[in-house]
């Protein structure tokens, strides 16, 4: 449990879940007794995204939370914070947290200690599969062998075999109502996707310039990045087995034990995949879902839809669960972030020949581009907003915080005035911790 002097908001309280969903129970009791004793009137709920480490994920909720009283002075205000088992390369840089949480990046492609150990609470259990990956970022062997293991050992380490229930967890669309195949990093020549990697990563560290101007970049440090995407992909299926078995059945036990509680749901990266899919986890009838708002979601913008553009057969996992909102449901999205702009469609890449975004007949890295083919398909939630849900309104960050909201629905929010800050490979996509951003929650729940 978080100390509460740590935090920069009273009444707050940790929901503890583990990867399967299943809550510490001492925590879930406390949060039911304690809305009742502190009359809550108006409960946030807060879910992280890449980051293992409890301390870093209370600084964060204290550090988004701290504007919301003097924004609502008169509200009954309480705070939650969602724990799951993630994960976060230690070598990624969060804007504004301290250096024992985001440390410096060292030169790629090496593991250091605290990803190593992050890796081995994420993935218990699998210690020698990580020690040997680790020996091979470290010798960089020269022949495509080396890759090829390293690429066979990174699906050992992630693969999880689903029972028929998990199989949707992993999937944001559905075609036929079948979940699509895992991205061709699991599938597809694992040199090759070191080195579309690497390329996107000197793109992304040397902008302005054609890749091909640049040596031919170093395949391990793709198989690095190969290796976080993996990972990430790991934590985007747990995200959705946690929100729907484990957020959304307690939200229904809030529900029953204080009806009148209005919960306001935010995520973060795959955070705010979690909140959303706590909607298919809602019993029927709950109604206290009142607003949601999705900071930088790392997952598909057609999750919500009933028909995808490019195939009248297929729809969003989350097809009309936003209809589950008693209010509406706020997409904040930005094209400062680098990971979902460039690193989430070249890792979601389905297993065809689509290659969008890739490396061109000159060598060069071809980016990210919505409007491309690819862009279209697979495009991430936080790069340009909820997609193919009619009705969808779309407004500046400065008009949101103007303009009454709708009352239901889905609205997407061009955050990028103020999400813009942070350094390669992620961007921007961690610079959530801002007064308008908390300002934009209270307007979304109509919290006074």
């Amino acid at each position: 449990m978080a100390d509460p002097a740590a935090m920069s908001v009273t009444p707050y309280w940790e929901l503890t879940f583990d990867a399967d969903g299943d809550t510490d129970t001492r925590g879930r009791d406390r949060l039911l007794a304690g809305v009742a004793q502190h009359h809550v009137r108006d409960l946030l709920v807060f879910a992280h995204g890449w980051n293992n480490d409890r301390s870093g994920a209370t600084r964060l909720y204290s550090d988004f939370f701290a504007p919301v009283p003097r924004v609502a002075p008169g509200a009954g205000l309480g705070y939650v914070g969602v724990v799951w088992p993630s994960m976060r390369f230690s070598d990624e840089p969060i804007p504004d947290f301290p250096r024992t949480v985001a440390a410096e990046m060292p030169p790629r492609p090496a593991l250091d200690k605290d990803t190593r150990h992050a890796l081995l609470e994420t993935f218990p259990g699998r210690a020698t599969v990580i020690e040997r990956i680790a020996e091979l970022l470290d010798q960089q062997p020269g022949a495509e062998a080396g890759l090829e293991e390293f690429g066979r050992l990174v699906r050992m380490l992630v693969e999880v075999v689903p029972t028929e229930p998990q199989v949707l967890f992993a999937a944001d669309t559905l075609v036929d109502g079948v979940p699509q195949r895992d991205p061709v990093m699991f599938s597809e020549s694992v040199p090759e996707l070191c080195e579309e990697f690497a390329r996107a990563l000197v793109e992304l560290e040397s902008p302005g310039g054609p890749v091909a101007e640049f040596s031919i970049p170093n395949p391990w440090d793709g198989a690095h990045e190969l290796l976080r995407q993996a990972t990430y992909y790991a934590m985007k299926r747990r995200a959705g087995a946690v929100g729907e078995r484990g957020l959304g059945r307690v939200l229904g036990q809030l529900a029953a034990a204080a009806p009148d509680v209005r919960v306001h749901l935010v995520g973060h990266s795959f955070g705010a995949r979690l909140v959303s899919f706590a909607l298919r986890g809602l019993p029927p009838g709950v109604r206290t879902v009142k607003s949601l708002t999705l900071l930088q979601g790392a997952f598909s913008h057609y999750a919500f839809a009933d028909r995808l553009p490019h195939d009248p057969r297929a729809k969003g996992v989350l097809q009309g669960q936003h209809h589950r909102v008693d209010g509406p449901v706020v997409c904040c999205y930005s094209r400062h972030d680098s990971a979902l702009a460039t690193m989430y469609p070249l890792a979601s890449r389905m297993a065809d020949d689509d290659r969008t975004v890739g490396i061109d007949a000159h060598g060069a890295f071809r980016g990210f581009d919505v409007g491309s083919a690819l862009g279209a398909r697979w495009g991430a939630m936080g790069h340009d907003g909820v997609q193919a849900v009619p009705g969808t309104r779309s407004l500046k960050l400065a008009e949101a915080l103007r303009a009454e909201l709708p009352a239901s629905g889905c609205v997407n929010v061009d955050a990028a005035e103020v999400v813009k800050r942070g350094g390669p490979p992620a961007g921007a996509h961690s610079d959530i911790c801002h007064q308008e951003l908390a300002r934009l929650v209270v307007t979304a729940g109509r919290i006074r």
